[in-house]
């Protein structure tokens, strides 16, 4: 046999080995992918996870007792959530005032879309705020849950956050509204209000723990009546006044210090604490996260400068410099002040209850008389 024959032999076998091989190997791919696919299409007809917002019907979500609110009336008081109705904002979103179709004016408080951290703290006081009235507490009027939008509605009041009255900060809000610094016994008396407020909350059969206790989650109405406020960190515990949690929760400056110590579990001690702070800075005007330098030039934090000072029979000069000398007692100043100092005690257990420090305030108003 010739050998150009047994060349173009050859070139016809390699040609069919090597078809042979490549359509093995597209079989095998194909096979190889299917399993894919289906995974995939598995996964795509899985549940989707609680933290999509449409995933879960609402009758799952949402205590079927609680007020709902259709957002086409939410977006006709809001005049479609207008920019010139923002009255608040923060991580969750914007609070816009609003005048319902009933003529009750409310404050709605609107989840940005892709808040999810929003959408735990909407549930959070869904399931706290939803469930109690206090006169100390902002009243809750009901909520919106349509597609992704989640929005609760509140009782709109007067005089905005504690924290514009004692800082004079008119970014947001009515900035026509006259401010003026608030007397002392003004500042005594919304003190007493959150201190009612959390004796109450913490007294429920269900203990409630807010966990954000600050200035500016206290509202003032047009009497100056105090009313807690944003209830997106609260929880409700199960056991005696504790709840574990797996992160720190609050705002720098009115967290106990526990909370950097590794504690695991909260307690409504932790609101005691943050009441305290919110004490010397009522009485002070001084914002709990910035530092204070003391009489060397060391920088020292708020309760540590109202501790020393009060040890040191200095009271008078920790008040706000604005504050007129006209109603001032220097022994109600200095009961006052030894009240935040037990709230603010390093070991919990060393603090007062809500329910001591209502009492305490009690017999200060006796004796004062």
């Amino acid at each position: 046999m010739d050998s150009p024959f047994l060349a173009v032999l050859a070139a016809i076998a390699s040609f069919f080995i090597i078809t042979i091989i490549f359509s093995f190997i597209y079989i095998v791919c194909r096979i190889a992918k299917n399993p894919r696919r289906v995974l995939a299409n598995r996964r795509r007809t899985r549940p989707i996870r609680s933290n999509s917002l449409t995933s879960i019907p609402e009758s799952q979500l949402f205590d079927p007792s609680l007020n709902k609110i259709e957002m086409v009336d939410l977006v006709k008081a809001t005049r479609d959530f207008s920019p010139d109705l923002i009255v608040g904002d923060g991580s969750f979103g914007y609070v816009y005032k609003a005048h319902l179709g009933s003529g009750v004016t409310v404050a709605v408080k609107k989840l940005g879309a892709d808040a999810f951290q929003g959408y735990r703290e909407f549930k959070a006081e869904m399931e706290t705020l939803g469930r109690i009235r206090h006169d100390n507490i902002v009243k809750f009027f009901g909520y919106c849950a349509t597609g992704s939008d989640r929005i609760l509605i509140y009782e709109f009041i007067e005089k905005g956050s504690l924290d514009h009255w004692l800082y004079d900060t008119s970014s947001t809000g009515d900035a026509s509204a006259e401010r003026f610094p608030l007397s002392w016994r003004t500042r005594v008396n919304i003190i007493k209000g959150v201190a009612k407020g959390l004796a109450f909350m913490h007294n429920l059969d269900k203990p409630i723990i807010h966990r954000d206790i600050k200035a500016s989650n206290v509202l003032l109405d047009a009497d100056f009546e105090a009313h807690i406020a944003d209830f997106g960190l609260a929880r409700s515990i199960e056991s005696s006044h504790s709840h574990v949690s797996t992160q720190v929760a609050g705002t720098m400056g009115y967290m106990p210090p526990e909370y950097f110590h590794g504690a695991t579990t909260v307690t409504v001690m932790a609101d005691v604490y943050s009441f305290g702070i919110l004490m010397f800075e009522v009485a002070t005007s001084r914002r709990p996260n910035l530092p204070i330098k003391d009489e060397n030039g060391k920088e020292i934090r708020l309760v540590e400068w109202g501790t020393r000072m009060v040890l040191q029979n200095q009271e008078m000069k920790l008040l706000d410099v604005h504050i007129s000398k006209d109603d001032l007692n220097t022994n109600e100043v200095s009961e006052f002040l030894k009240i935040a100092m037990l709230c603010t005690k390093e070991i919990p257990k060393l603090r007062p209850s809500m329910n001591d420090i209502v009492k305490l305030f009690e017999i200060q108003d006796e004796t004062t008389i």
